[in-house]
């Protein structure tokens, strides 16, 4: 390691303790990597435009945050959940089960865990709470647990991340990520029917079959949406980066014309948090690249590659030692910095072990989506936590046995290829 890269690290280090932004805090240290090394300062704007620009796939990030703040900034939520309600809200414990089903739906439109958990979650929460009679705690933890699954099943801006930095194709993990997003969704359900009558947890009221049937119509409009993006992605009609621009249009023109939701005062907050949520993720992209063009230059990743094939560890071992690693960093940094800066240097080793790229895709977006809920630094349950003030005591309290059987799905995902690659080999990938 030369100095200049331990002074980028050490400035790195420094500037998130100071609790500097993040995106910001890799750029001061970018600068000075290339100012100790003696290195044109230039490189800072040919590696971050050239990046930016080269990468049409880039554009699909701020459209799917788009289309996510369009879509709860619309009645659609409410929609999707009460269709949910009138499939699974009769069994003990329904509501419960009626968040998770709500959590895979809105996942096959947003691409966001946090998008999730601030929307539809949220009124998870409030109907738990005020109809079912949960407790803080539990409805907080369902509804962290459930919204872990929205960047697994796709659209996934993690995985539009992912690919950005493995060459793979987004296509494919999005197609990789279904099985293990509904495996992830049914160990959610069957944790909640085994802890529902210990718990004494209810059923939701019976509806009449016309109550039935008007929940399932009003949500047929918005179910339309992950049909348009996935199905217009696997045919080819269009890219993913032209499927996020259309599934923004189509959210837009739901929200805002056929419910008439969506008034020019609420349209301009939402075009406003949208795009200060895009410019925090561009930026932290802006950084990457330059500790990325560090690391190139120092060989890192390659001397990395080299140190894992010398201790002869299997993909089994490597793997394991992946889901241990990124479990622990889930729950301290953020998704983005994670797959931008330490997905580049795993690349080398994982071409050298054999493990199939978009196995290993969608098993690092799974660790990281795990992280979110893992105590007690999981950013869902700060988010959540705040948004309904229930305390992040209570919350742990419910929350193991739901983070225990994410775990065991991630054992599957891990050590049963066949989960994420089967669908992908299907359509030809």
């Amino acid at each position: 390691m030369s100095p200049a890269f331990a002074t980028l690290l050490v400035v790195l280090v420094t500037l998130v303790l100071m609790r500097i932004p993040i995106p910001f805090a890799m750029i001061c240290a970018g600068f000075v990597y290339l100012w100790v090394g003696g290195q044109d300062m230039g490189l800072v704007v040919d590696q971050v435009m050239n990046s930016l620009f080269s990468s049409y796939v880039l554009l699909a990030v701020p459209m799917f945050i788009l289309a996510a703040n369009m879509m709860n900034a619309g009645t659609i939520s409410e929609r999707l959940w009460r269709a949910a309600d009138a499939m699974v809200g009769r069994a003990r414990g329904g509501l419960g089960h009626v968040n998770v089903l709500v959590s895979i739906v809105f996942s096959s439109m947003s691409g966001s865990a946090v998008a999730d958990a601030a929307g539809p979650g949220m009124m998870s929460i409030r109907m738990m709470q005020k109809v079912g009679g949960y407790p803080g705690g539990l409805a907080v933890a369902i509804t962290a647990a459930s919204a872990v699954i929205a960047p697994i099943i796709p659209p996934s801006i993690p995985m539009v991340l992912y690919a950005l930095n493995s060459n793979t194709s987004v296509g494919a993990l999005f197609l990789g990520g279904i099985v293990p997003g509904l495996l992830m969704g049914l160990a959610l359900m069957l944790t909640i029917a085994i802890i529902a009558p210990r718990m004494g947890l209810p059923a939701s009221e019976a509806m009449s079959g016309a109550e039935i049937r008007r929940a399932l119509i009003a949500a047929v409009l918005p179910m339309t949406l992950p049909m348009i993006l996935l199905g217009g992605i696997w045919s080819g009609i269009f890219t993913p980066t032209e499927a996020a621009a259309v599934g923004a249009i189509w959210a837009f023109l739901l929200s805002a014309v056929v419910y008439r939701a969506l008034d020019l005062k609420g349209l301009w907050q939402v075009l406003r948090v949208s795009m200060q949520n895009a410019t925090v993720v561009m930026l932290l992209i802006a950084g990457a690249f330059l500790i990325n063009y560090a690391v190139t230059a120092e060989r890192l990743d390659r001397a990395l590659a080299d140190l894992i094939l010398s201790r002869n560890l299997s993909p089994w071992m490597f793997l394991l030692i992946v889901n241990l690693v990124f479990l622990a960093l889930g729950c301290l940094i953020d998704t983005g910095t994670l797959i931008l800066v330490f997905v580049p240097l795993l690349m080398p080793a994982v071409a050298a072990l054999g493990i199939d790229p978009v196995h290993f895709g969608v098993l690092i977006t799974v660790n990281i989506m795990i992280g979110l809920v893992t105590p007690p630094f999981g950013l869902l349950l700060f988010v959540l936590g705040g948004l309904s003030r229930v305390g992040m005591g209570d919350t742990v309290r419910y929350l193991w046995p739901f983070l225990i059987a994410l775990v065991l799905c991630l054992g599957v995902i891990t050590y049963v290829p066949a989960v994420v690659l089967a669908l992908p080999h299907a359509f030809g990938f």
